[in-house]
């Protein structure tokens, strides 16, 4: 139909090179009306509408998708769950490092105190035979008594603060009793002693 005339030639290490291509009609062939894009069979759109049609499920993907939602309430628990201890989890582990670069390079004098501190609370443990609110009491207090020995500027931080926080417990007690009082002994119909009652 058409005759392609190649008007570069050279050798095989230039053929990188870029060159025209002409195209000219054959002398004998009668001329032909061009084709329209879409009368070309690459672009033909075939007759009739697609419709789809959903496959039926087996049973296995039912029981599946039964299981998945039975299942999803507890999921979502366990990745809310999962996401606020994660950050907890994280600085215990980078307390737990530190600590250990601690004991690994610990200052002189560091053990003995620590075994005179976990003695006191071994006395405190035996001194508090019998009552469970003894046990609670004496060896934190013994275990406190000798770290304050040894540590008095950080016990006396510490005992500022725990303070501060008793104080506050203390005062939100106070005001939560103080509360449930006024709602359940001082209500307009109790009051047992109006002059109109007599």
């Amino acid at each position: 139909m058409f005759k392609v005339i190649q008007r570069a030639v050279g050798p095989a290490s230039l053929s990188l090179l870029t060159f025209k291509v002409y195209a000219s009609p054959k002398k004998d062939s009668p001329h032909k009306a061009s084709v329209k894009v879409n009368e070309l069979s690459l672009y033909s759109v075939p007759e009739g509408q697609s419709k789809y049609v959903e496959e039926p499920r087996t049973p296995l993907e039912e029981s599946i998708s039964h299981l998945r939602h039975y299942c999803e309430p507890y999921t979502s628990w366990c990745q809310e769950m999962y996401s606020q201890t994660k950050p907890k989890m994280q600085s215990l582990v980078q307390w737990g490092l530190g600590s250990y670069e601690y004991l690994q390079n610990a200052p002189p004098g560091f053990f003995p105190r620590l075994g005179v501190i976990g003695f006191a609370g071994i006395v405190g443990l035996l001194l508090a035979r019998g009552s469970k609110i003894k046990k609670l009491v004496y060896p934190p207090g013994f275990m406190g008594l000798a770290a304050s020995l040894y540590y008095p500027q950080q016990a006396i931080v510490f005992v500022q603060v725990s303070g501060e926080k008793l104080y506050d417990w203390g005062l939100r007690g106070y005001i939560v009793i103080e509360d449930l009082w006024k709602e359940n002994f001082q209500k307009p119909g109790n009051v047992k002693n109006s002059p109109g009652n007599k």
